[in-house]
């Protein structure tokens, strides 16, 4: 199906085999830029604004290539009650890297990890594969507004098939634990969705890494 087709179809009709056609539709169709310049969503980040229509003219791809450099998300039709689709930054520079938008439907945990004494851990820095230089530059832009000056990460797995990127507590300036939520809530929106988060305290941890 076609763009224009598919956000025709009534919300309460678009299942997970409509977003797999969308995502197939909008990454080799048109849309229309309605501001030159990314806008700030209800949620607080920027996006560029698009719509769908018979006379749009500019590559969706070409705009969503852009926006992965820049730290930048997209709305579709932001114009309606709902936008037909918003994709975060971390949707789109997943997209940019890999030709998928994420790897599964399922949303990874954001929260605590505790590992049982003697448990084994794999851990290491990001590789660029996980975690591209430019997006760690923006990531590093962001903590910068949040005056955190050396963000510390570490990427460490259990089973070598899940892995968490973690966030160091320390370098994070040892924020309450009523804000750790929040604080990955913001930190999902720069990454995947199946990408899985945890802040942590440097102790006991192999050594972590500026951002």
């Amino acid at each position: 199906m076609v763009l224009n087709d598919l956000v025709k179809v009534p919300d309460e009709q678009r299942d997970h085999q409509w977003e797999i056609d969308f995502f197939m539709a909008i990454t080799s169709g048109k849309v229309k830029l309605m501001l030159d310049a990314p806008q700030q969503g209800p949620d607080g980040w920027p996006y560029m604004l698009t719509e769908t229509s018979s006379d749009a003219s500019e590559p969706a791809n070409k705009i969503m290539q852009w926006a992965a450099l820049k730290g930048v998300g997209l709305a579709v039709n932001p114009q309606k009650n709902y936008p037909d689709y918003v994709f975060t930054y971390g949707m789109l520079w997943h997209f940019k890297e890999t030709g998928l938008f994420y790897r599964t439907a399922d949303e990874a945990p954001v929260g605590v990890v505790e590992l049982e004494q003697g448990q084994a851990l794999h851990a290491g820095d990001a590789s660029p594969q996980y975690l591209p230089a430019y997006v760690r530059n923006i990531i590093k832009e962001f903590f910068r507004d949040q005056a955190v000056l050396r963000p510390r990460i570490l990427v460490m797995s259990q089973d070598r098939k899940n892995y968490d990127l973690a966030f160091s507590l320390e370098s994070l300036g040892n924020p309450p634990q009523t804000e750790h939520q929040g604080i990955a809530e913001a930190l999902s929106w720069f990454l995947p969705p199946h990408y899985s988060i945890v802040l942590v305290s440097e102790m006991g941890l192999p050594k972590f890494y500026d951002l």
